[in-house]
């Protein structure tokens, strides 16, 4: 931030809280629970038919952005037990990890009578007079306020919490309320101007993404002559191919195929093997070892089956990256996948990189979601074994993957400078919002602009 766009206060006091340093001198330093209470009573809804229609959310109806889905509804009699109760205007953050550290939380409005029942792993607020829900918001969605609730979290694993209590007694430095209600507009403001960029990013990358896809299926299903006589796949969502090519299976064209092992997730930890999972698979066919964790294994035969070479392809099979490619160019140090990967090791009639081209482009993504349709969810190692692929002659093969990687790294290098654009901007964004809520920028003078500048 421009130290000449945004000035600082021009009076700083200790705060003598460690985290805080220094603060605006005329700002009061007070904890949560004085400003706004947790857990509103549902004594409040004691009136009211056992009928009456409420707003209903789960955790997927909040968002990270502040963003709230108010659509679903439920009766009172459904939910009065066993669910959070928010009234209108109230604020609500999620305590549980990851979608504490991930930023769920809102400010609930547009709520069915008025009312609404939450997952019981998010903490409800109601702000007192002293206090502007908008401005408790950015505060408790703060970095400075994140930093010190992660450190606080209590059980272990995927079922850490942030305890009701710590946040309540959390201390932080408190503008008037005139003052909050700027701070709030501010950053209402400022943050939407950036994640405007943010989307018109995301829809650049989405845009190449789709292109980059469309290079890529077209080379491993056409190949690369135009003038190449053509014949029926016999497959309806693969249309034609060269005449030359055969149309094979998965299981014809590898030699081992096998999914992770199970009961490995007491082994994970910072020592060991690296431990490949879903997320260290990125869009562009590569494993990210750098981001893998780490697991102790035994010398059993799992070790063997599920251990990493060279020339392997890697298809995710379970969780929302399922059908997510990736090709073993190299293993740095020695590999295992876990159980949420499917391991195919192609036979010597085909090219890695041209298989994992394959079922990555359009053709082998339909195959993928088709085996999953209706109430199934993942694939089987059979789905993948029964996946069709086309196979052209080894030299056109690695002619394709050669065309591929020429054209694709031109995707490849803007799509990088379009994800680094938005990792700047959120950390604009999230910087913005600690130095206004902290006083470490006077954001009194701002005034909306009447014309709005250019990004």
């Amino acid at each position: 931030m421009s130290s000449s766009r945004y000035q600082p206060y021009p009076e700083y006091k200790d705060s003598d809280v460690e985290w805080l340093q220094s603060v605006p001198a005329d700002w009061a330093i007070s904890r949560v629970k004085f400003f706004a209470a947790l857990n509103s009573s549902k004594a409040e809804l004691n009136h009211l038919p056992r009928n009456t229609e409420v707003t209903f959310l789960p955790m997927e109806a909040i968002g990270e952005q502040g963003e709230l889905d108010a659509s679903r509804t439920k009766l009172l009699s459904e939910v009065s037990s066993g669910y959070t109760f928010l009234a209108e205007g109230d604020v609500c953050i999620a305590k549980i990890t990851p979608c504490f550290e991930n930023g769920k939380g809102a400010i609930v409005t547009g709520l069915k009578n008025g009312i609404a029942f939450a997952t019981t792993e998010v903490i409800p607020f109601r702000c007192g007079a002293a206090c502007d829900s908008r401005f408790l918001y950015y505060l408790l969605t703060s970095a400075p306020f994140n930093k010190q609730a992660e450190g606080s979290m209590y059980g272990a694993g995927g079922q850490k919490r942030v305890a009701d209590n710590f946040v309540a007694n959390y201390h932080f430095s408190a503008p008037s309320l005139p003052e909050q209600t700027q701070i709030a507009a501010f950053l209402d403001h400022e943050t939407a101007k950036i994640d405007r960029l943010i989307e018109k990013q995301q829809a650049l990358i989405a845009l190449l993404k789709e292109k980059r896809q469309a290079v890529i299926s077209h080379a491993v299903t056409r190949g690369l002559n135009p003038s190449a006589p053509l014949k029926n796949s016999g497959i309806e969502w693969l249309g034609q191919v060269p005449e030359h090519w055969k149309i094979l299976r998965v299981k014809t064209v590898s030699t081992f195929l096998t999914s992770g092992p199970r009961g490995w997730s007491e082994r994970v930890g910072e020592e060991g093997s690296l431990f490949i999972q879903s997320g260290d698979l990125n869009d562009l066919l590569e494993i990210k070892y750098a981001t893998a964790k780490r697991v102790l294994v035994g010398n059993d035969a799992e070790t063997d089956r599920t251990r990493l070479i060279e020339g392997d392809v890697v298809v995710c099979i379970t969780g929302a990256k399922t059908g997510n490619v990736a090709v073993v160019e190299s293993v740095p140090e020695t590999a295992f996948i876990n159980q949420h990967l499917c391991l195919i090791r192609p036979g010597t009639n085909i090219c890695p990189a041209f298989l994992g081209s394959f079922l990555k482009g359009q053709i082998g993504q339909t195959y993928f979601e088709l085996s999953q349709y209706g109430l199934k969810q993942g694939l089987s190692l059979e789905d993948v074994k029964e996946a069709p692929v086309v196979l052209p002659p080894l030299d056109e093969q690695t002619a394709i993957v050669d065309h591929l990687k020429t054209n694709t790294s031109k995707f490849d290098s803007i799509i990088q400078e379009a994800l680094g654009a938005v990792t700047l901007l959120q950390e604009r964004r999230t910087a913005l919002i600690s130095a206004a809520v902290t006083g470490k920028i006077d954001v009194r003078p701002w005034q909306p602009p009447r014309h709005e500048e250019a990004p």
